[in-house]
């Protein structure tokens, strides 16, 4: 079939089921998505998306296929073919009798269309036989729909249509598929653009018919008759003598019931010489290519009101014609009952200049009366057009690939922009636009470091320690989409969070309480490659607001300003190993909501002066599983979670053997990744207040050392910078508020 059918087949599942249900027909079918409108393909393309349309629409076939046939009648008429449909007949009787004449037709344009035959009958009730020849099986339910959709729009009429017989036929080219369906045609229904088309071409005909009328009478008074009683006047013997006739017809042939032929055209008896002998056998010299009959008397009368296209034989061909095509004749059969015998009308089929070329044939071996000659010099600028929109539809397919790729590519893009900066700031600077920073009242800050990352770097090669870090990243970036927090950036061994931060929430402080949790939990599976058991890492969170934006222009980073970022460091840097040391702010936001704290008490904070700080031990409420975004079989999700329920601070037990943690890690990260529900959900409610820039020249901020432990922060007292960016020494005494408030936090200030 064309890709012509299989576009109208793709175009009938958008419209009716939607686009998502022709993606999903596409893939259980295994087919592509796009086809060329003039290109074959197999049928069993076709039958197979019909066949998977069935089992996904759960409808039976012949619904489905009668869908198509209405469909495709509608499809047809947009793609250019109405004119072409409403000349056939003028009615369904006479439209049904020419559609074997409209296939032989588009054939001319669709060289390798093997379509169907149609023959129809009238019954003395009024009904007709529609006799349906196919050499596909399991189609014929379109049949019903197209003649529907035709008797509904052309004839404004209802038919009822019914499968009376069924048979298959032995023919000369194999079984064909005979079904016959009983029309009955029903009351012409009301319907009124129909009426107001139909009213206005009445009246139309009328004004031409009384205007001809008026000429006619005008002219010949006595012979202004109406058309009801035009009766044909046959002369008493034939005007032409049969040297005239064979050469006004050259192609036509004259054969008897035994196919023997007793007359024959001046220019086929030159291609084929054998026609001059006298009683030679029609048989011998041609065979029928359509309709897919036996060559014999009987079946050709069946199938009289269809054209006939005979096609030579190589071995009765002169030599000259060897290595030529076959000569293939296009034309009508006429039965006459007084002589007994058959006049075959017919013209060279040819489509174009070169295959006219191809048969050594001229335009003048054509009789000048025969429409073919028109018709080849029209086909052959069809065919260029119909190349030239087969190259257009190759390219805009190419195109359509492209979009797609660039598409994907863009995607890719994206997600690694948006991996780097919040979505919203990340769109802003793709716009062109500035972005502003950005004020928020409250959010929770986590800081995290290695335990003994010094020691384990001088120890160590290079490649061991990006291993490490690069594991034991991996897994807290997964818990960062559990627990819908954001990752501002990693130095080193420090890795920091922020909840409520670039999107606020309510929850941010149990959402990084459960991601600090997970994140002693998954750092028991990364390998101290000193040691070979486990890393110990220290978490700090405090909670306070901060400032946020966009710091520089080159490698933009989204960058955290506040005494909040400095104390949430500090918790970090006063902790102690596998433990979540918390900030009093912290501790009132999470009490009496299921957690579990252990008073460390009052501890002196560098820059910060005295502190009451807690450890976070477990969540009560929450497995492990869920904690982790694992899902897992009810046996396990119903069982209270190991790590996180321990104590953080207790001794860790004996470290199993690599290969078993291996394994456990598999198993794990096979697992999907499931977010954990929280009674917020992070989506942009109102903007951050917008930030106005202070007064003040000078910014305070901490450098890093190597006495940190892969801090972010060392234990001095804070350096003062300068506005020129000298720094300064300043006293050892406890900041005052304001001063806390302009300390900031930025690779900048690292950097100085």
């Amino acid at each position: 079939m064309y890709g012509f059918i299989n576009t109208c087949l793709k175009s009938l599942v958008i419209d009716r089921f939607g686009e998502e249900t022709w993606d999903k027909l596409r893939d259980a079918a295994r087919v592509q998505d796009t086809f060329m409108t003039y290109e074959v393909y197999t049928d069993n393309i076709t039958m197979q998306l019909v066949t998977e349309a069935c089992k996904m629409l759960e409808l039976e076939r012949s619904v489905v296929l009668g869908q198509f046939g209405e469909y495709f009648f509608e499809f047809c008429k947009r793609a250019g073919y109405d004119h072409m449909l409403r000349t056939l007949g003028g009615n369904l009787f006479e439209f049904m009798e020419n559609l074997d004449a409209l296939h032989g037709y588009l054939s001319l344009s669709y060289k390798e269309m093997n379509a169907p035959s149609f023959r129809v009958e009238k019954n003395n009730d009024g009904s007709l036989l529609l006799h349906y020849y196919s050499d596909r099986r399991g189609l014929c339910h379109i049949v019903p729909g197209i003649i529907r959709a035709v008797a509904k729009d052309f004839f404004n009429s209802k038919i009822k249509m019914e499968i009376v017989n069924q048979i298959e036929e032995v023919e000369r080219m194999g079984k064909k598929e005979h079904i016959v369906f009983l029309i009955t045609q029903g009351p012409a229904f009301f319907d009124k653009d129909i009426s107001e088309r139909s009213l206005q071409k009445k009246s139309l005909n009328h004004v031409e018919k009384y205007h001809w009328g008026t000429v006619r009478n005008s002219v010949h008074p006595e012979e202004g008759k109406t058309s009801k009683g035009f009766e044909p006047v046959y002369p008493d013997s034939l005007c032409i003598d049969l040297k005239t006739f064979c050469n006004a017809f050259p192609f036509h042939i004259v054969f008897d019931e035994e196919l023997q032929v007793r007359q024959a055209g001046v220019t086929v008896q030159r291609i084929v010489p054998g026609l001059q002998t006298r009683c030679s056998q029609l048989d011998q010299y041609f065979t029928i290519q359509h309709p897919q009959v036996t060559f014999n008397i009987c079946s050709i009368r069946k199938f009289i009101n269809s054209h006939f296209v005979l096609r030579t034989q190589r071995d009765r061909m002169p030599i000259a014609w060897k290595e030529r095509p076959m000569l293939e004749l296009r034309g009508q059969m006429l039965w006459m009952h007084p002589l007994r015998c058959m006049l075959y009308l017919a013209s060279p089929l040819l489509r174009s200049l070169q295959e006219l070329e191809e048969h050594c044939m001229h335009l003048s071996d054509i009789a000048p009366h025969d429409a073919t000659r028109d018709l080849i010099l029209l086909n052959q600028q069809r065919l260029a057009e119909m190349e030239l929109s087969n190259q257009l539809e190759r390219k805009k397919e190419e195109l359509h690939q492209l979009s797609k790729h660039l598409e994907e590519e863009k995607k890719k893009t994206e997600n690694l922009l948006y991996a780097m900066l919040p979505k919203h700031v990340a769109n802003q600077l793709k716009e062109g636009k500035r972005v502003e920073a950005g004020e928020f009242e409250e959010c929770t800050i986590l800081f995290s470091d290695v335990v003994t990352f010094t020691n384990i770097c001088s120890e160590c090669e290079p490649i061991q320690i990006v291993s490490m870090l690069n594991s034991m990243y991996l897994k807290f970036d997964r818990l960062t989409t559990v627990h819908s927090v954001y990752k501002v950036e990693t130095i080193g061994d420090a890795y920091m969070v922020v909840g409520g931060v670039p999107i606020p929430m309510s929850s941010h402080t149990e959402r990084v309480a459960n991601f600090a949790l997970g994140m002693i939990i998954a750092a028991k599976e990364v390998t101290n490659p000193v040691t070979g058991g486990p890393i110990q890492i220290r978490v700090g969170l405090h909670s306070g607001p901060v400032l946020a934006g966009v710091v520089g222009e080159k490698m933009p980073r989204y960058c955290l300003f506040g005494d909040t970022v400095n104390t949430a460091s500090r918790m970090e840097s006063h902790g102690l190993p596998d433990k979540i040391h918390l900030s009093p702010s912290v501790h009132h936001a999470l009490k009496n909501k299921g957690y579990q704290m252990e008073e460390r008490g009052e501890i002196e904070v560098k820059g910060k002066g005295k502190m009451h700080t807690y450890f976070l031990q477990r969540n009560l409420k929450v497995t492990e599983s869920e904690i982790m975004g694992l899902l897992v079989h009810n046996t396990d999700s119903h069982r209270k979670m190991n790590h996180s329920t321990q104590d953080c601070a207790s001794q860790l037990p004996h470290y199993s053997p690599a290969l078993k943690a291996t394994q456990r890690l598999q198993k794990r990260e096979s697992f999907p990744l499931v977010p954990m529900k929280y009674g917020d959900s992070p989506t942009e409610s109102k903007p951050p207040t917008q930030y106005t820039e202070p007064q003040h020249n000078t910014i305070t901020g901490k450098p890093r050392d190597s006495e940190s432990y892969g801090s972010l922060y060392s234990e001095d007292e804070p350096s003062e910078l300068t506005k020129d960016s000298t720094p300064n020494k300043t006293e050892n005494k406890k900041p005052s508020v304001h001063e806390r408030s302009r300390r900031v936090h930025t690779r900048f200030c690292l950097l100085f």
